[in-house]
């Protein structure tokens, strides 16, 4: 549709061109959509709506005991669902009061460690296809797989992953799983070096990111940022630092930061945090093999009123099986109290608001997720640039589709 720019008297007149790009549309990565005025091939404003895959997760949550809410959580940022669930799981210890064994926290932080690896391999290959480059994408996604192969050893699931229970994981880690890793951090660290080389000093990708979607610090935090996208922005808030959970102030590694918090910075700290993710996993990994004896069977914390009982247990002894009914039906009841805990997910701090009246519900449920903060300075950061680079700022923000109809 066009649309007449009334202009002073004298002027040449000019002419404006509404485009919809979404909901179904391969370069909006997700069921949303973005009704843009253009100047040429210039933005002049654009207005986003959602909504189209709106599953109402927060009312789901609220019917729902706290087991059967970990698959809803899976399904928010998909490309790292198993921080979703590790979040989940946290904030519910955090209302029960439980303390996880150290093995259960650092076995925990080499699957949110992969997950995040795995996030940012999407989201960076991601944006070299939208700048023309497919190679580092085909590239880097063996290594998704085989991380998605050491989730499938841990848990049975590779993308819903629905990965570990209230107190730690519903099954020790196999060897096999071991082995897997291992693989992964002997190749991955040449392979990212190689996608590295790929896209850092090339010419082409270089001028179609920099100085493109850029946002300052004070902007940044004025939307409420935070993640890669923020410390692109040149400010190091990062939550496993700030707010420590799961152990990970038993860990070494650094935040990495950009200056501009344009395209290019973003892609460039998140390679620079895959590098620190894998300098984290094998910390965490050297912990686990340190443990001995019964310390090294430890994969559970001593919750019995919400941790399932042993399958063999279930078939052979009336208790085991009373207490497995009640958990899966939901009749235990929560203590009342009302708590906030965050992670560091992927794209950004997510966030699990929980108030508890004593039910076996939640009395109300809240998600922070980081993408849906994220669409409201989308606008912003593309007014004034070609269409183009709003498709490429789109995909640096990894909005996901999942995140922002919850």
């Amino acid at each position: 549709m066009n649309e007449h720019i009334t202009l002073p008297e004298g002027s040449i007149e000019k002419h404006t061109t509404t485009l919809n790009v979404g909901p179904t549309h391969p370069a909006t990565h997700g069921v949303f959509q973005n009704i843009m005025e253009l100047d040429g091939e210039r933005v002049v404003s654009t207005e986003q709506t959602v909504g189209y895959i709106h599953r109402a997760f927060e009312k789901l949550a609220e019917r729902r005991n706290l087991y059967q809410i970990t698959p809803i959580t899976d399904r928010l940022n998909y490309c790292s669902s198993p921080i979703n669930n590790m979040g989940w799981h946290l904030t519910c210890e955090k209302l029960l009061g439980v303390k996880t064994p150290k093995r259960v926290d650092y076995l925990r932080i080499i699957i949110m460690e992969l997950a995040r690896i795995s996030d940012h391999l999407i989201c960076n290959s991601i944006v070299g296809v939208d700048t023309g480059a497919y190679t580092g994408f085909l590239y880097v996604m063996q290594y998704r797989e085989l991380i998605y192969e050491i989730y499938e050893e841990v848990c049975g699931s590779r993308l819903t992953t629905n990965i570990g229970r209230i107190g730690g994981f519903e099954r020790n880690f196999t060897n096999t799983a071991f082995k897997k890793l291992e693989k992964f951090l002997k190749e991955y660290p040449k392979v990212l070096k190689e996608f590295e080389n790929l896209f850092t000093r090339n010419r082409i990708f270089m001028d179609r990111t920099i100085a493109t979607g850029a946002i300052s610090a004070e902007r940044a935090l004025n939307y409420g940022f935070t993640g890669p996208n923020l410390r692109a922005a040149g400010v190091d808030y990062d939550v496993r630092v700030h707010s420590p959970y799961s152990s990970y102030e038993d860990f070494t590694f650094d935040i990495p930061v950009g200056k501009t918090g344009d395209n290019y910075d973003r892609f460039l700290v998140r390679n620079q945090e895959m590098w620190q993710s894998l300098h984290i996993i094998e910390q965490a990994y050297r912990k686990v093999q340190d443990f001995r004896g019964a310390e090294a069977d430890v994969f559970h914390a001593n919750v019995p009123e919400y941790y399932l009982p042993k399958k063999e247990d279930v078939y052979t002894k009336m208790e085991a099986l009373i207490w497995h009914f009640k958990i899966i039906m939901g009749e235990v009841d929560m203590p009342k109290g009302e708590v906030y805990h965050s992670v560091e997910g992927g794209n950004g701090e997510l966030g699990f608001y929980l108030i508890s009246d004593g039910g076996r519900t939640p009395f109300r449920l809240h998600f922070r997720r980081p993408s849906f903060i994220y669409y409201q300075a989308y606008p912003e950061l593309i007014k004034g640039g070609m269409l183009s680079d709003a498709i490429v700022t789109m995909s640096s923000l990894n909005l996901i589709a999942g995140e922002l109809d919850a």
